[in-house]
């Protein structure tokens, strides 16, 4: 017997939208991961004041103590008369030697001249209270460059030296915190300084 035609069954209503939205749900899904979107660099925290180094404080040089001095009284009319007669005070004297405008300038030191009234030659004497350390480099620089004199004084209390070099001669002594400077060319050895260098001693305020 022939089986009877039977029409296709509709969905309820309900079921069909549930059935296309899982369709439309399914369709939104796909194998491709979604591109990660940028994240924000991080800015660096401004610095804190407080963390920066503070420049180091720079050292300045001690400055030398001026020594001041008059040349009559750094050496007497009747010392300088004894010494040699013919030699006076220059009036118009400036400092030359090496050794003596650096006592002045660089030392804050007083430099004289007394000159040979008949020869004309200057005999220049300085007197200066250097700083520590650049008492120490001309006291170093005396005894690489000259010879020892005991006779100026007695060690260590009065370190004395000499030298003649390039027809002008040098005596140095170290005494306290003096620095004193004669140089001519009148000075051939270390006896032609040596009254001076006494009397010049002997004028100084107490080391």
């Amino acid at each position: 017997m022939p089986r009877p035609l039977r029409l296709p069954r509709t969905l309820p209503a309900g079921l069909a939208f549930v059935a296309a939205a899982s369709v439309a749900l399914l369709s939104g899904c796909s194998g491709a991961t979604p591109e990660p979107t940028a994240s924000a660099v991080p800015t660096a925290a401004p610095a804190n004041p407080a963390d920066t180094a503070a420049p180091e404080p720079t050292e300045t040089a001690e400055p030398p103590v001026p020594f001041g001095i008059a040349c009559d009284a750094l050496v007497t009319i009747d010392q300088l008369y004894a010494f040699n007669p013919n030699f006076g005070t220059d009036p118009g004297y400036e400092p030359q030697a090496s050794s003596i405008v650096t006592a002045v300038e660089e030392d804050a030191g007083t430099a004289c001249g007394y000159l040979n009234q008949t020869s004309g030659e200057v005999i220049e004497i300085a007197v200066a209270t250097p700083t520590a350390a650049a008492g120490e480099a001309r006291r170093n620089d005396a005894a690489l460059k000259s010879k020892p004199v005991p006779t100026y004084g007695t060690p260590p209390d009065v370190e004395g030296y000499f030298v003649q070099a390039g027809g002008t001669g040098q005596a140095q002594v170290f005494h306290g915190p003096y620095w004193i400077v004669i140089a001519s060319p009148a000075l051939f050895e270390p006896g032609d300084a040596q009254q001076l260098m006494a009397s010049v001693l002997q004028n100084l305020p107490p080391a």
